[in-house]
């Protein structure tokens, strides 16, 4: 069931990405428009309106562990929208330098990049300590890996859509 709900969702987001025209060529050649910022808020917001009805399949809740989850979920949620927030901030900026791309730029870039990763894992290590306190190790658990595999296929498709950092001194 997990498979086949992934698959679906892998399948929806290629075709999202497919239909915005968005494939390695098409990104390095829009480099000088760089809206990505605007893309990354549309795979975020495509995705967030499939996850309750994903995790509500998937996750096979009791009625007291529905109960005892969402109340943390919305609050997990929430802490996870600011931090995309944040991502789509970075992207912004790293559009905006993506032409003069210096060594400094790309190291103060990679440091909020390594930051925010890391504040989105804490954000999440917290989330599994609450549920596993109000549910089960195991149902938290569940949720941990279904959580997972949403973010590894929004990382995708906005990672797929993002030029590489260009070249020193040769403008590619």
């Amino acid at each position: 069931m997990v498979r086949s709900t992934t698959a679906a969702l892998a399948g929806l987001l290629i075709a999202a990405g497919a239909a915005h025209g968005q494939s390695a060529a098409d990104a390095a050649r829009q480099t000088k428009s760089l809206n990505l910022s605007a893309y990354a808020e549309l795979i975020r917001s495509d995705v967030s309106a499939q996850k309750i009805a994903i995790l509500t399949e998937v996750m096979g809740f009791t009625e007291a562990e529905d109960a005892a989850f969402w109340p943390i979920y919305r609050e997990y949620d929430l802490e996870m929208a600011k931090l995309g927030d944040e991502r789509v901030a970075l992207i912004a900026e790293y559009a905006s330098n993506y032409a003069n791309l210096t060594d400094a730029v790309a190291d103060r870039l990679a440091g909020k990049a390594l930051d925010l990763e890391a504040r989105r894992q804490a954000v999440k290590r917290t989330c599994y300590d609450r549920l596993k306190a109000a549910v089960s190790p195991r149902t938290a658990m569940r949720f941990l890996q279904v959580e997972h595999q949403l973010l590894l296929l929004i990382d995708l498709q906005i990672a797929a859509s993002l030029p590489i950092a260009p070249l020193a001194g040769n403008g590619r």
